[in-house]
């Protein structure tokens, strides 16, 4: 699957981890956009693997970045798939893919990944991504797992019962690691679903502390700490100016409360899992609750 990315000849680090966030699908809070800008902000990535937008991208869906100075043509810029690498304080490798989800060839496109993945001897695959949830903003952000063993499930937790969504690319290449032996797990904040349009940093604030767990890699997560508690403060105000919103968090402070004491790998939030697919569903429509200027 060469055909669709291209080496930069950076040396790869030893048995990394491979996370994976592409723009484009469910990211409820912009949970994974912003874990990924603190992963940048706090490890040196160099580019390994660019992928072929030609072949990937529709870019009239997302069209180049047009440069122009005093009038003229300076430059094009294409929006691509790039895998970059670094290594964690400790010198534990770490791949990232991030850029736009591709809208063509997903099953090319994730044999490809998986092929560069054993070329660097990856040791895991953890995808980032965000989901609205009947969780209040009051009480931790906990992750659901979506895992190619039942290991990893159960060590991050996730939505009981039996569940059918939209996918991303992110499950193509879940299955796609599964089936060439690498362990895969999604990481699925469970977003308070009346802030699931706007950013909600202790959302990102989880799922990089859910890297650290899972992997075993050293992740700064104090970068978001600050962010994460503003964030919280600010939506208190938000709710306490309406009795409704009041209300409707104070109820799902009970619901929380009353599963306490339950195995953490058992716990959901209130929603069954056809709940969960409805809410998604809204979600996917535009219909998030509070609207993103409240904030």
């Amino acid at each position: 699957m060469a055909d669709l990315y291209e080496l930069t000849g950076e040396p790869a680090p030893s048995s990394p981890v491979l996370v994976v966030a592409l723009e484009g699908w469910v990211d409820a809070g912009l949970a994974a956009r912003t874990a990924v800008t603190a992963l940048i902000e706090t490890i040196e990535f160099q580019p390994y693997a660019v992928f072929d937008d030609e072949e990937l991208i529709d870019l009239r869906a997302r069209r180049p970045q047009l440069r122009i100075v005093d009038g003229l043509h300076e430059s094009l810029s294409y929006s691509k798939p790039v895998m970059q690498v670094g290594t964690d304080r400790l010198g534990s490798g770490i791949a990232l893919l991030n850029g736009p989800e591709p809208d063509f060839r997903w099953r090319h496109f994730s044999a490809a990944v998986l092929e560069i993945a054993q070329l660097m001897n990856a040791r895991m695959l953890i995808g980032l991504g965000g989901f609205p949830a009947g969780a209040p903003h009051t009480r931790p952000v906990r992750l659901a797992a979506t895992a190619s063993t039942p290991q990893l499930a159960q060590t991050v937790g996730y939505v009981d019962g039996t569940i059918e969504v939209p996918a991303g690319v992110q499950a193509a290449l879940e299955s796609a690691f599964a089936t060439g032996g690498i362990p895969a797990v999604g990481l699925w904040a469970r977003v308070p679903h009346y802030v699931a349009a706007m950013p909600f940093a202790p959302a990102a604030l989880a799922l990089l502390d859910g890297i650290a767990s899972v992997s075993g890699l050293v992740i700064d997560s104090d970068v978001l700490a600050e962010a994460a508690e503003a964030a919280r403060r600010k939506v208190d105000e938000l709710i306490e100016q309406s009795p409704e919103h009041s209300a409707m968090v104070r109820q799902l402070e009970t619901n929380v409360d009353v599963l306490e004491g339950r195995p953490a790998i058992t716990e959901q939030d209130v929603p069954t899992g056809d709940d969960l697919a409805a809410e998604l569903e809204r979600y996917l429509r535009g219909d998030h609750g509070l609207e993103p200027g409240d904030l």
